[in-house]
């Protein structure tokens, strides 16, 4: 990782920054030349967090940097510092505000994140010396981060449901796991019906990849995600400005892939099946039509009242086949309701959990890893407003109200009773760039739920 250097192998000469705040200010001028402190005062420099110094020395060579940081925000401490200073190695200095290394590390690599699969990076990143322990909590959490975003950004035409597809294959192949895959009508002679409803309409097939990895008689973990690489709204059609970045709309996939590489790569003790069904939601004659009934492969009836709430269409499928497993843990991604944006803001997402004490612990980890979560309730009395005069029920409704809960009770519906199960509905998406958060596609939850699974199934 070019952001990120384990000490032992970096420069010699590396740069100190000190983090500071309004608190600390005085003791770090204490530290500095009188040539240095008449520069932070012309300068202006007041520690305010994103504020930053940059101090020669006698001879006019970068010596130290002082960093406004918040240290509530650990995160976000060191984030823009990548593509600000110079390049260069640094080292956080042991003065000044204390900050959690592995966090504040972790927030360094993010902030190194470029997306270059069509343009040439603006600049290579500086590097950040740390210890080796920080360096391999840090580096998978990052890799993962930078797989989502990735995934994420890249247009349809570069990622389809097979692309989609061929990202869970090289993850196979990379952790010599089993990886098989259903596509176009192998899903109708396979009871997936759902998913080939939704994808049949485009010129690209609809498919579900499993991935199979773990021994036999480890604790069974199911991750499914959604991968609507493209999500046009059907032919209930979504507006321009809706449908404008619906790339991003197998954001949950691409988030179930990463997180099954970090169960994988930390040789977790279960037997992991992720599950991904991929697929475009495309206008054509055959197009799945509003007031169609659809059988799921769990035998309930559905009918169709929008087309564009095919993401749990979808997901339905791929959640009653993770369920015949009979796994001890069920978990699922999805950006799945605008409900979910407009009632938390873009950078909470939704958890939803059949099981108290399972989803306070993924609040519990996403507090200690700097990645929250929201929990929003299962209530069902709302089931009702997703009723169906023909059908067992309908996949939405008439009523704008509580769409994300809404939503993830239509999915609850294919998870058996006492299976617990967690359901995260996320925006997988920066609007705007901030420290650490590039604009784009973004890991949301991802760190949160892996910190939670590692607490779970840690060996002794």
């Amino acid at each position: 990782m070019p952001a990120l250097i384990e000490r032992s192998a970096a420069p010699r000469q590396r740069t100190a920054i000190e983090a500071v705040d309004a608190a600390r200010l005085a003791a770090a001028r204490r530290r500095l030349t009188a040539a240095q402190r008449r520069w932070l005062d012309v300068a202006g420099f007041d520690a305010a967090p994103g504020r930053v110094a940059l101090l020669p020395d006698v001879s006019g060579k970068l010596e130290r940097v002082l960093a406004g940081v918040d240290a509530a925000e650990p995160l976000a401490a060191l984030a823009a510092l990548p593509l600000q200073l110079p390049d260069g190695c640094y080292q956080l200095a042991g003065e000044g505000v204390p900050l959690d290394a592995t966090l504040a590390a972790l927030g360094w690599a993010l902030g190194a994140y470029q997306f270059t699969r069509y343009r040439k990076a603006k600049r290579a990143p500086a590097t950040l010396a740390v210890d080796a322990a920080t360096l391999a909590a840090v580096q998978p959490l990052a890799e993962a981060t930078t797989q989502v975003r990735d995934l994420v950004n890249t247009p349809t035409e570069d990622m389809g449901p097979e692309q989609l597809g061929d990202a869970v294959k090289a993850l196979g192949k990379a952790h010599k796991a089993k990886v098989r895959d259903w596509v176009g009508d192998e899903l109708l002679k396979a009871n997936f019906p759902t998913i080939h409803a939704v994808g049949r309409a485009s010129h690209r097939a609809p498919r579900l990849v499993e991935l199979g990895w773990g021994k036999a008689g480890d604790p069974k973990l199911v991750i499914v995600g959604k991968g609507v690489c493209f999500d046009t709204g059907g032919l209930d059609l979504k507006p321009a400005d809706g449908m404008r970045w619906m790339k991003k709309d197998m954001g949950g996939a691409a988030h179930a892939i990463a997180l099954a590489g970090l169960v994988m790569q930390a040789q977790l003790p279960v037997r992991l099946t992720l599950l991904v069904p991929a697929v475009e939601n495309a206008v054509a004659g055959n197009a799945l039509r509003p007031g169609e009934v659809v059988v799921t492969r769990a035998g309930h009836s559905v009918e169709i009242d929008n087309t564009d709430a095919e993401g749990r269409l979808i997901l339905c499928d791929a959640l009653a086949y993770g369920a015949e497993q009979q796994p001890e843990l069920m978990i699922d991604f999805a950006t799945l309701t605008g409900a979910a944006r407009v009632a938390l803001g873009p950078d909470l997402p939704a958890l939803f959990g059949n099981d108290d004490a399972l989803a306070e612990a993924a609040l519990a980890a996403g507090r200690d890893v700097a990645d929250p979560l929201w929990r929003l309730p299962l209530w069902r009395p709302y089931r009702k407003m997703l009723d169906s005069y023909l059908a067992d029920f309908a996949n939405a409704g008439p009523s704008r109200h509580a769409g994300a809960i809404t939503a993830a009770l239509y999915l609850e519906r294919f998870v058996p009773a006492g299976l617990p199960w967690l359901h995260l509905d996320t925006y997988a998406w920066n609007d705007a760039d901030r420290p650490g958060r590039p604009r784009g596609g973004e890991a949301m939850g991802l760190r949160a739920l892996f910190a939670m699974l590692q607490r779970r199934y840690r060996k002794a």
